[in-house]
């Protein structure tokens, strides 16, 4: 697949309208789920195998915000079950977004000497499991962790076959306020042939307060040590 049907494919079903930070939905692995569906409620569990190296990417700009409280507890889990975890900032990091100039031949190395580059793709490439976490921004995903995403790109072979998961917060409470996301990540997971362990999709809760009320921080932690 070229570039152009890259981007036209792993953009389908991201949408952008309103500004959205937490109440959750855990989805089980692999479910592939139409464009448009809206995510269902519950909680599964999809076993991944014990001492995975596992990436987990955040894309918020606050550093205790919602997502990232998330984070902690499915990084907490996941140590829990024995696995190694890399965690990577995108928003506190120095990284560019693709220059679209195909130097690297989808293959590397890219002509960016960024973090990126420099402390993320090979941490990728290595891994079993992609982690994606984002506060919800007008129904997609962070410019910071799209940024990250559009750089798959350099490494687009060598970072397909893993494990992945989603992790998002959103204000909105409406029952379709993920699907655009979803949609997008889903798609995502077809074209890089991941297997989906899951998904935490926190709807209705705008602050670091309420989420921390709630029960879903502890969801994020029992999918980590599920895995």
């Amino acid at each position: 697949m070229d570039r152009r049907e890259f981007i036209k494919v792993s953009g389908a079903g991201m949408l952008t309208l309103f500004l959205s930070g937490c109440g959750v939905s855990m989805l089980g692995g692999g479910d592939n789920r139409a464009a448009g569906a809206a995510p269902a409620a519950g909680v599964s569990k999809s076993q991944g195998g014990k001492g995975m190296k596992i990436v987990v990417v955040t894309g918020s700009p606050h550093k205790a915000g919602t997502s990232a409280l998330l984070a902690d507890k499915f990084i907490e889990g996941a140590q829990a079950a024995g696995h190694e975890v890399f965690r990577f900032n995108a928003a506190f990091e120095d990284i560019h977004p693709c220059l679209g100039c195909d130097a690297c031949g989808m293959n590397g190395p890219c002509v960016q000497k960024d973090a990126i580059e420099n402390k993320l793709i090979q941490k990728l490439v290595d891994c079993d499991m992609i982690v994606l976490v984002t506060p919800l921004y007008y129904y997609g995903m962070s410019a910071q962790l799209k940024t990250i995403v559009d750089r798959f790109y350099s490494r687009t072979g060598r970072i397909a076959g893993k494990k992945s998961l989603l992790m998002a917060t959103a204000y909105n409470s409406a029952d379709w306020t993920m699907s655009a996301l979803v949609d997008h990540y889903d798609t995502l997971v077809r074209y890089m042939n991941w297997k989906d362990m899951g998904k935490v999709l926190a709807i209705g809760c705008g602050s670091r307060s309420l989420i921390e009320q709630s029960k879903f921080p502890d969801q994020a932690y029992q999918l980590g040590k599920s895995l």
